[in-house]
């Protein structure tokens, strides 16, 4: 009795064993879980604004490092030039460069998207003077919504004296002036190719082809 007394009975675990866990389900559970992210990232990216694309448009435009989160000077400038906030009376370039510098922070090269529609706050009672607030605000906002950088610098043809001379065929000698018939079209592959002259004459001659004529009249 004393024996059974001193031998501790241990406690029974009554709680199940764990199964162990499937790594299919596992997977299975992570990419759900990745696509629920990236669909809840997408939406967001879908819900920007008309005025939030352009800003990012006109961000990177020109800097293929740019992520469209923030905007340079010159870039403010553009966008201020393409969309026609700047109209040469109520808005210069002088304003605008003006208000950059007055919103961006002291050490900041850029701003970003909530400053810069504080910047076309700013612009907007200059821009719209006739208008109250609010409503200049909304019309500076539509001379951006949904706009892109205008591409420019396509090169020009080049008009000068010395162009005009060497372009003009009518002075073209040697084999360049054989390559053109005389309105100036090239003759293509028959300006280029050698063709035999069987006319018994030789090449240059003023008087070819009058032989026949000067033996019949002799006559």
């Amino acid at each position: 009795m004393a024996d059974n007394k001193a031998k501790s009975t241990k406690p029974v675990n009554r709680t199940p064993p764990k199964s162990p866990s499937d790594p299919t389900k596992d997977r299975a559970a992570k990419r759900l879980s990745c696509d629920s992210n990236s669909s809840h990232e997408g939406a967001v990216a879908g819900e920007l604004s008309a005025l939030e694309e352009a800003f990012r448009k006109f961000a990177i435009h020109g800097d293929t490092r740019a992520t469209g989160k923030e905007m340079h000077g010159k870039n403010w400038s553009k966008l201020c030039k393409d969309c026609h906030v700047i109209d040469g009376k109520n808005v210069t370039i002088t304003d605008v460069d003006i208000v950059f510098s007055k919103i961006k922070g002291k050490s900041s090269r850029t701003i970003t998207f909530e400053q810069f529609k504080e910047a076309l706050q700013e612009l907007s009672k200059k821009r719209f003077k006739d208008k109250s607030d609010e409503e200049a605000v909304q019309e500076i906002y539509k001379l951006i919504e949904g706009k892109a950088p205008i591409i420019s610098g396509v090169t020009k043809a080049i008009s000068s004296p010395t162009v005009t001379r060497l372009t003009d065929t009518s002075k073209f000698t040697g084999s360049h002036k054989e390559r053109f018939d005389p309105s100036g079209k090239g003759k293509g592959k028959a300006g280029r190719e050698d063709l035999v002259d069987a006319s018994g004459y030789v090449s240059g001659y003023k008087h070819a082809g009058t032989y026949d004529q000067k033996v019949q009249g002799s006559k």
